[in-house]
């Protein structure tokens, strides 16, 4: 019934300025005079479904397919050793997710035209994105700090050309400095700006990471999705109760969270 009465593109995601107040929506969507009712705003893709795609073993080998593409480090190995373990041990009933396989999930599921990421380094979570989206446009943002994890980062040139090895085709701004001046320049300049999925995985401090939060939340459109990396991290417990007051209270925010093993973590898909 929905599928025949609206366009997919809706049905997949919608804007932020194109719904005005709850309530005259919910009106609306009563008055059985209106033409192409719209009960609940055409998304059709939760929290949940994009958390169970995260969690398929399908997703899990086809984002590292995407991973043995570029170049690798220390992480991105151990990580690729992590799920190798967990499937001897587990066969196909193991379940993991982190921030590559939801990210995949996400791209997969709302084939997004535009990205935003705080928190970029080598490119590994982008790439998938890009992998899955080709033509999306994305921005990255990163301080690109020398050793960052003990770990090479290169810089913006080196996550162009992993991107590259994708077929990424679409148009990409890698912004440098800090994501707390970067992003109120930004949307100054862009008012208008806004985004179908987001991720948020920089300043892992209590007030960076709610400032993230606050900055980028009013830019996600209805039906897009935000992921918040690292929500169990032994060393940033902070960073789950600022998930929790800023986005899972929120009624506005379906969440998801994946803590059973790894560092956490969780997504946001917006209702209104």
């Amino acid at each position: 019934m929905i599928g025949a009465s609206l366009p997919a593109v809706r049905l997949r995601r919608g804007t932020s300025g194109r719904n005005g107040h709850v309530s005259e929506r919910v009106e609306v969507g009563f008055d059985r005079a209106s033409p192409g009712i719209d009960y609940f705003d055409g998304i059709v893709i939760g929290a949940g479904a994009i958390g169970e795609r995260a969690l398929d073993p399908a997703t899990a080998r086809s984002a590292e397919a995407i991973i043995e593409r570029l170049e690798p480090d220390d992480h991105a190995t151990y990580s690729r050793d992590f799920a190798a373990a967990g499937r001897r041990l587990c066969g196909e009933s193991w379940r993991y997710a982190d921030i590559v396989t939801v990210l995949h999930a996400a791209a997969d599921l709302l084939k997004p035209s535009s990205y935003l990421e705080i928190g970029v380094r080598r490119g590994r979570s982008m790439a998938v994105v890009a992998s899955r989206a080709p033509r999306c446009s994305i921005i990255g943002v990163d301080l690109w700090q020398p050793g960052y994890a003990d770990m090479e980062n290169p810089g913006p040139e080196f996550v162009r050309g992993e991107l590259d090895k994708g077929g990424f085709e679409g148009d990409l701004e890698l912004l440098s400095g800090n994501s707390h001046r970067v992003l109120p320049r930004l949307f100054r300049d862009q008012p208008e700006l806004s985004f179908d999925v987001i991720t948020v995985d920089g300043d892992h401090s209590r007030r960076g990471a709610r400032r993230d939060l606050t900055d980028l939340l009013p830019r996600l459109r209805i039906g897009g999705v935000l992921v918040f990396d690292d929500t169990r991290h032994p060393v940033h417990p902070e960073l789950h109760e600022v998930w929790e007051r800023a986005v899972v209270r929120e009624r506005r925010y379906a969440s998801w969270e994946f803590d059973e093993i790894g560092y956490g973590v969780a997504l946001a898909v917006r209702r209104w």
